[in-house]
């Protein structure tokens, strides 16, 4: 008789190979756009582009000569192109930054021609077929399998901590390493041991009726083990098993029993199976595609799957699952109800813990290092303080259905004793909890005055107003900065005795002599000096780390002024189609598990004109983008 431990172990494996392949997410392009769009923008890139790369770009960045890897002699040939949007993307970046053409080329072209190649490239999203986009069949994250082991057996989360950390961008790993099969194996044998007792009694209630009422002796217990398993794979898998999946399960079953292990064992086994497979592990889709399509609507049970890991980073719950499985839960109205009900659940913190983070940039807070000696207040507390702040902050904007400009200009926050020191306002808040306060200093309030962004954009032992600077252009207000330029000596390196008196603004200024540096640093440099009267960890102070004063004072393109902190964010708050074109590409991309591309930008012209009739307020944005072309339908390939 083979050994029960082998045999369990063996049989999972199997499962974890067997039960239903991941299925292509490869498609052929739909359907075009309107043929007057394609048209006027075809004929706007041919009249308007071509023209500008032919004299400006071509003579480095062509078949023949393709500085920095880049051809875009080939980007014209197929401008809609995924590799040549790429290109495109780089040429908006730098000719807006002034950076291309170099400024030792021959001809330069005129603000005018520069705004009118910015303009066509901006049309470049209607040569785009209708398209979805690729459809990304993910596994749960780290977080969502804890979240998912505990709703499924009541286990504690934390089980999953073994686990590798993902890795943060818009999507996620789709992959399994012989590694991670092991661990996997490993969770779900802890998980079934702590929800089953050594004789096989559950100890939850979703087991029970399975474990506890084994078939009477000499009664065949196949019919009782395929209700077991259609009900086990039913929550496990979101969605009802196919009959091949079944198959493959009973086999585990049969295969138990064969070596002489009980029913309850051969339940046990099976489970185990069900626990490491494929469409546990992953969200998957139902069933196949219907011949000869290439872009399908999601079935309700993914669609509940894929709004359950947005909102909450589980699985769907028993109302969710039932609206599937009426198949009712895509009517757009439906799916609004429930979109709503979710975010009014203390569950939806998962968004903060799964996209807010990653937007805010506050992943790496809680391990940063910072100077002991200049900062002996960054304790575990504190940091754990921080991010509180940031997502209770984020949890009320959305939870209140606030507008998105709120993330930049509010008059409250979340506060306890050792984060209101840093707010000066350590009389008025006492205590480790964190509750509300209002605040009165206009200098704060929101995203930029908040002690946590403010650290985490900042070196170990000093601010960085290039890092902040990037951080206001990037992440809030939607543009893409170029890399540094290669062989541009550090600020750290400059001479430590030309700089000795210097504060950081005039060695930074210093820095930006160079021509090369200069076109970015104009822009980002003034924005970080804005926020120089805070200090590495977001205290206010008046004099920076050389004694000399804080010099917060600056102008950005426009001829918008700005001498502080309250001055700098009032400006940027006045963008805000930009600051919520910004979150909604973000946000979207992150819903989708994917980089944005092609025909996701007319989405977001879309999203764009339907939150702005609601004041772009947090809970219409989320609304809009589940109830989305690209949430709601998939590319797949035909039978």
């Amino acid at each position: 008789m083979t050994t029960p431990g082998i045999t369990r172990r063996s049989l999972a494996l199997t499962a974890l190979l067997a039960v239903a392949s991941v299925p292509s997410t490869h498609a052929a392009p739909a359907s075009p756009n309107p043929p007057t769009a394609h048209a006027d923008a075809r004929k706007a890139f041919l009249d308007g582009v071509t023209p500008f790369v032919n004299a400006y770009c071509t003579e480095c960045h062509s078949d023949r000569k393709s500085k920095g890897g880049l051809n875009y002699q080939s980007a014209l040939k197929d401008p809609g192109s995924p590799a040549s949007r790429k290109r495109w993307k780089q040429a908006l970046a730098n000719v807006k930054a002034h950076d291309m053409p170099p400024k030792e080329a021959d001809r330069q072209p005129t603000d005018d021609e520069r705004q009118r190649f910015l303009d066509w490239i901006g049309k470049l999203k209607f040569l785009s077929a209708k398209d979805p986009g690729l459809f990304v069949i993910r596994r749960l994250t780290k977080a969502e399998y804890g979240n998912t082991l505990h709703d499924l057996f009541g286990v504690d989360p934390a089980i999953a901590r073994e686990l590798p950390d993902e890795v943060s961008g818009a999507g996620y790993l789709n992959t399994l390493s012989p590694l991670q099969s092991e661990q996997y194996l490993a969770i779900a044998g802890q998980v079934l041991d702590k929800a089953l007792s050594p004789g096989g009694t559950p100890s939850t209630e979703w087991l029970q009726p399975w474990f506890t009422a084994p078939p009477a002796d000499g009664t065949d217990p196949k019919p009782a083990a395929t209700l077991a398993a259609r009900s086990l794979a039913r929550k496990a898998f979101r969605r009802p098993p196919s009959d091949a999946e079944l198959d493959t399960l009973l086999k585990v079953f049969d295969l138990a029993r064969t070596n002489n292990l009980s029913y309850q064992d051969a339940l046990r086994l099976m489970l185990k199976a069900i626990l490491v497979s494929p469409q546990f592990l992953f969200i998957t889709p139902a069933s196949s595609s219907p011949q000869g399509q290439t872009i399908i609507p999601l079935d309700d049970h993914q669609l509940a799957s894929r709004l359950s890991y947005l909102l909450w980073a589980t699985m769907p719950d028993a109302e969710l699952s039932a609206l599937a499985d009426s198949g009712q839960l895509h009517q757009p109205d439906t799916l609004t109800t429930q979109t709503r009900r979710l975010l009014a659940d203390p569950r939806s913190r998962a968004l903060f813990d799964g996209f807010g983070t990653q937007w805010l940039g506050l992943g790496d807070l809680k391990s940063k290092t910072f100077d002991p000696a200049r900062f002996p207040q960054m304790s575990a507390d504190l940091r754990d303080a921080m991010i509180d702040e940031a997502r209770l902050f984020f949890d009320s904007i959305v939870r209140e259905n606030l507008s998105v400009i709120r993330f930049i200009d509010s008059n409250f926050t979340f506060l306890n004793a050792p984060l209101a020191a840093l707010y000066g306002m350590e009389a008025s808040v006492t205590g480790p909890e964190m509750r509300r306060v209002s605040l009165t200093d206009p200098n704060r309030g929101g995203i930029l005055g908040m002690p946590a962004i403010l650290a985490a954009t900042s070196f170990p032992n000093r601010t960085s107003p290039v890092r902040r600077g990037v951080f206001v252009l990037e992440q809030v207000l939607g543009e893409h900065v170029p890399p540094a330029p290669p062989n541009v000596p550090a600020l750290d390196k400059q001479d430590p005795a030309k700089v000795a008196s210097l504060t950081l603004r005039q060695r930074t200024e210093l820095h930006r002599t160079n021509a090369v540096c200069a076109n970015c640093h104009n822009i980002l440099d003034p924005i970080g000096f804005g926020l120089e009267n805070f200090d590495a960890i977001g205290r206010w102070r008046s004099q920076d780390d050389s004694g000399g004063p804080i010099d917060a004072a600056g102008d950005l393109p426009g001829n918008h002024h700005f001498s502080s902190p309250r001055d700098l964010k009032s400006i940027i708050a006045t963008r805000t189609s930009d600051i919520v074109r910004n979150l909604t590409e973000k946000l979207l991309a992150y819903a989708l598990c994917r980089q944005l591309d092609g025909y996701d930008e007319i989405i977001v012209d879309q999203l764009m004109d339907s939150i702005a009739k609601d004041d772009f307020r947090m809970q219409s944005l989320i609304t809009a983008i589940v109830t989305s072309y690209p949430f709601t339908h998939r590319r797949i390939t035909g039978d």
